[in-house]
């Protein structure tokens, strides 16, 4: 990709109206513009970063058992009267009408529908378990939205909806969906920590949220520096296993103290923690799971008969990951004073290659093979090819922040040679092209 033809309306100043350091970044480096208030226009940039999150995390869903679907943003007002949240759910509800008068609602969640159609489509207890999602937009009409993508009015989201015959086994799927969610949050090269939370108005009794460590993150936190410390990556899941998968929620969870000073108490940290193992910083809530057994099943009535012929409601969780405010939320933690430093499974592009001499025939010319070579090896590239400045270019990719700058000059052009250099990396090293390509192939 050309820098001089691609669609990056980039700032130099920061706006006024960017509070957190993920919106000011995203407005600078031309990831979102702003419609209205808490609703985003995404651009060519951001959504390369948001299409990605939405993959991987499509791809730990399926790995789990799950199946995608997609659902509607726009529901019927009688579901939720029928399920007894319309009037329950509050100001943060967008309430409309069409044509005919009909009540309806932009979706800030989906419960309702999901198990208006599981009602319709399953009888059996032989077509269970289900896990059943999608990645859709959503609306709550947040009273003061405010930073950017982390708290707009219109937001990404994936959830995921589980339908079991007992207990027992809907607590296998609500394990099977914590594990999943740890696997996620480290492909996206985050550490994240599993915490009991508060239902809500989603409902239940078993609940979970997942923090991701960001030093100007929303809430402070406090947590055992064991699970910080875990390779997620490297636990080898059976997900239909349920004593294995259960075993991995458990070690996670019992023994393990985590806190935020906005849901839980503090206080209890110091007595439940050994000094040694205490680690206190700040965080960002990016994903949540609850299980509540027949909240929504009895009164929609998504019944199945069981192995003796009696009608019995399924027991059902849900489980959310904002795709959208992850893009805010991986920036605040992964930034420093020149920019963002995407992590290298969702940059936008793996490498920003400068040519610093345009114009100059040796430069262009291994600007040309350079950008051919990494495309021919499937690696991203945006080159600026701009007549603009050495210096404008290099801040501008310290900006944008893609894993590896490459650079070609008229000092190392004749000799084939180019400058390469990490971004979250101070020094940089000259090497032929080949062996630029070996090092960022064995480097992915």
């Amino acid at each position: 990709m050309r820098r001089s033809r691609y669609y990056l309306p980039t700032l130099r100043e920061t706006p006024k109206e960017a509070e957190i350091i993920s919106h000011r970044l995203m407005l600078r480096a031309g990831m979102v513009r702003q419609s209205t208030a808490g609703i985003y226009i995404w651009l060519p940039l951001g959504l390369r970063v948001m299409d990605k999150i939405a993959d991987l995390v499509r791809d730990e869903q399926n790995r789990a058992g799950s199946h995608e679907i997609l659902m509607p943003t726009i529901q019927s007002a009688d579901l939720w009267r029928k399920a007894g949240r319309y009037d329950d759910y509050g100001p943060e509800m967008l309430r409309i009408k069409d044509r005919q008068d009909r009540d309806l609602l932009y979706g800030p969640t989906n419960e309702e529908v999901i198990t208006d159609l599981f009602a319709n489509t399953v009888t059996s207890y032989r077509d269970l378990p289900q896990l059943l999602y999608h990645i859709q937009w959503k609306f709550r009409d947040e009273l003061r939205p405010r930073f950017g993508v982390m708290r707009g009015r219109e937001f990404l989201m994936k959830d995921n909806y589980s339908f079991d015959l007992t207990p027992e086994a809907s607590r296998h799927s609500y394990n099977k969906m914590f594990v999943s969610y740890l696997r996620t949050f480290a492909r996206l090269g985050l550490q994240a920590i599993p915490m009991e939370a508060e239902t809500g108005p989603i409902g239940g009794n078993l609940s979970h949220e997942f923090i991701i460590i960001a030093s100007t993150g929303e809430s402070a936190i406090w947590c055992d520096k064991s699970l910080l410390e875990r390779d997620v990556l490297s636990l080898a899941v059976n997900y239909d296993n349920e004593a294995e998968v259960a075993e991995i929620v458990r070690s996670f969870t019992e023994g393990y103290y985590a806190c935020t000073d906005e849901k839980h108490n503090p206080e209890l940290f110091a007595k439940e923690v050994p000094e040694t193992r205490r680690y206190q910083g700040r965080g960002i809530e990016v994903g949540h799971i609850f299980h509540f057994g027949t909240k929504y099943s009895e009164p929609l009535g998504a019944m199945v008969s069981d192995a003796n012929g009696n009608r019995v409601p399924v027991q059902m969780g849900s489980y959310g990951i904002g795709v959208s405010r992850l893009v805010g939320a991986i920036i605040e933690a992964c930034h420093d004073e020149k920019g963002i430093c995407w992590p290298a499974p969702v940059a936008p592009f793996q490498v920003s290659l400068i040519n610093v001499r345009v114009g100059n025939t040796a430069c262009d010319a291994l600007a040309e093979k350079t950008m051919q070579a990494l495309q021919a090896a499937g690696v991203e590239v945006l080159y600026d090819d701009r007549d603009e400045s050495a210096g404008a270019k290099f801040s501008e990719a310290d900006l944008l922040g893609f894993p590896w700058r490459w650079v070609v000059s008229p000092r190392n052009a004749d000799s084939g040679t180019i400058e390469i250099k990490r971004r979250t990396e101070d020094e940089a090293q000259v090497v032929p092209l080949e062996q630029a390509l070996a090092l960022l192939t064995n480097s992915s």
